[in-house]
């Protein structure tokens, strides 16, 4: 099975090159679309399988011997996240399709080759072959941000574009100090090179700065919620789940295995973490569209996703992962659902909507589940995510980090009220900005509105991935187990290393 890794990378970059072959068929133009993320799920899942036990399977590409070839490893941790991203990937594009995006010819390419950059940045053994796929999967990520032409997507384009650019430039800065001091780039070989000298762990800051660019901590978190909201709905959930996560998966396997959980690093990560999720919850409390208010919480639960850095152990890393995928899954629905709105009326602004549970009770249940998942209310996974996160902080002794978060959850909560209260509890929506006008030439002319219903393939995307959240939920103990084993891989990477250099 190992032999198949990096057909994991090659299928959707294989699938975005034959694009241009199916486009006088839209059927086989969607075949690909649909079909090349469903296949990585499917492979994902008996990868699962396959790494339960805490196993490492590598792939030296070619038969070159370890040291040499370019790697490919999956341990149950990767395998995890690539199931989450492949199925977020999936549902997506089944919005993309839904859309109507997918009319574009360029789309359904950019997708699969941003998805490919992701996936193989999740099984890469190799610092340099790390720093190309997050390339490969930035570079058509620049068009989709911008390419509906409209000004203010133009502009955070440009944002978008600058940051990340700046951002690779530090991370192969970064990875070239750490071949100059160390001699080799795959990271198995460098296990614990982090604490071996000054320099040594000089090098490996830059490039852990650099991931939490990309991951949107605190303070480098300010593009994000400048960018994300301009571009289209259904890529805003894309970019949701894949692109800052490739930062923070960098993160915890860099920190895991470069630095061993270095103490030294840890007491900063924990105090940039828990500013983090202060500034992204009070920077969504003051925004006044749902997609806006989303892009904030993006960057306060990257906070709680990388807490568990902050006290490096099984349980501390554990919670992090099980909040990982969680975050992922639940952010996308919750993206995915006020996209629905966004593309039928046009407007996510709260001022602009309302009364949408009476007209949308699906698409309300979907919000309403992810946006209570998201606060951390049982029995949704949000609550098991939060409570495992906490409960580590408690035992690790960080009892600040424990209150910031449950008082964060407290005003993650306020603010899912805030777009429940406005868009779809609020007073109806105002005709004309929400109905559409019609001429009722029987009235002499007169305008009358009527009342359109959201179509069901705008709202399902949402729903499907709301389903997962409280699947998450009520199967946490199965999805605890799996982590807690993923997060022994992390906290002790000998059979990682093992596995991946053959000694």
């Amino acid at each position: 099975m190992n032999n198949l890794l990096p057909f994991v990378v090659a299928l959707p970059l294989l699938a975005a090159a034959a694009t241009p072959l199916t486009r006088e068929s839209k059927g086989l133009s969607r075949t690909l679309l649909l079909g090349t993320p469903a296949l990585v799920l499917a492979f994902g899942i008996l990868l699962v399988i396959e790494t339960r036990d805490g196993d490492v399977l590598v792939e030296q590409v070619a038969g070159w011997e370890a040291g040499i070839a370019i790697a490919f490893a999956a341990d149950l941790f990767s395998a995890l996240v690539l199931v989450v991203m492949s199925l977020l990937t999936l549902v997506c594009s089944t919005f993309v399709v839904a859309a109507g995006d997918d009319d574009d010819p360029l789309m359904a390419p950019l997708v699969l080759v941003l998805s490919g950059g992701v996936f193989g940045a999740l099984l890469t053994t190799d610092l340099f072959n790390l720093f190309v796929m997050i390339e490969v999967a930035l570079i058509p990520s620049y068009v989709l941000m911008s390419k509906s032409g409209r000004p203010a997507s133009l502009a955070a384009g440009r944002v978008y574009l600058t940051v990340n650019l700046f951002g690779s430039s530090l991370l192969l800065g970064g990875i070239a100090l750490v071949y100059a001091v160390n001699g080799s780039v795959n990271l198995a070989e460098l296990a614990g090179a982090g604490q071996a000298s000054g320099i040594a762990a000089f090098a490996g800051g830059i490039i852990l700065l650099a991931l939490a660019l990309k991951g949107a901590l605190v303070p480098l978190h300010g593009w994000l919620p400048r960018t994300y909201p301009h571009a289209s709905p259904a890529v805003t959930a894309l970019f949701s789940g894949l692109l800052t996560k490739i930062g923070i998966y960098g993160l915890f396997r860099v920190f895991s295995v470069y630095f061993e959980g270095a103490s030294q690093v840890q007491s900063i990560i924990l105090a940039v973490t828990v500013v983090t999720m202060v500034v992204g919850v009070f920077g969504a409390l003051g925004e006044n569209s749902m997609r806006a208010i989303l892009a904030f919480h993006m960057v306060s639960q990257v906070g709680y996703i990388a807490l568990g850095l902050g006290f490096f152990g099984v349980a501390g890393m554990a919670a992090s992962i099980f909040y990982l995928l969680h975050h992922t899954i639940v952010k996308a629905s919750l993206f995915l659902s006020a996209g629905a709105i966004e593309t039928h009326y046009g407007t996510d602004r709260l001022d602009r909507l309302g009364g949408l549970a009476r007209r949308e009770p699906l698409l309300a249940a979907a919000f309403l589940a992810a946006a209570l998942s998201l606060a951390g209310i049982p029995p949704f996974s949000g609550f098991f995510a939060k409570f495992t996160l906490i409960r580590a902080s408690m035992d690790a002794g960080e009892y600040l980090a424990a209150g910031v978060a449950v008082a964060v959850s407290l005003f993650t909560l306020l603010s899912m009220l805030k777009i429940w209260n406005s868009t779809f509890w609020g007073p109806d929506v105002p005709a004309g900005t929400a109905d559409m006008a019609i001429n009722d030439a029987s009235k002499g002319g007169a305008m009358t509105t009527t009342r359109t219903r959201i179509r069901r393939t705008l709202i399902i995307p949402g729903v499907v991935l709301a389903l997962v959240t409280v699947s998450l939920g009520v199967g946490a103990e199965i999805l605890l187990s799996l982590v807690e084993t993923a997060a022994e891989g992390l906290v002790d990477t000998t059979r990682y290393v093992e596995a991946v250099i053959g000694r």
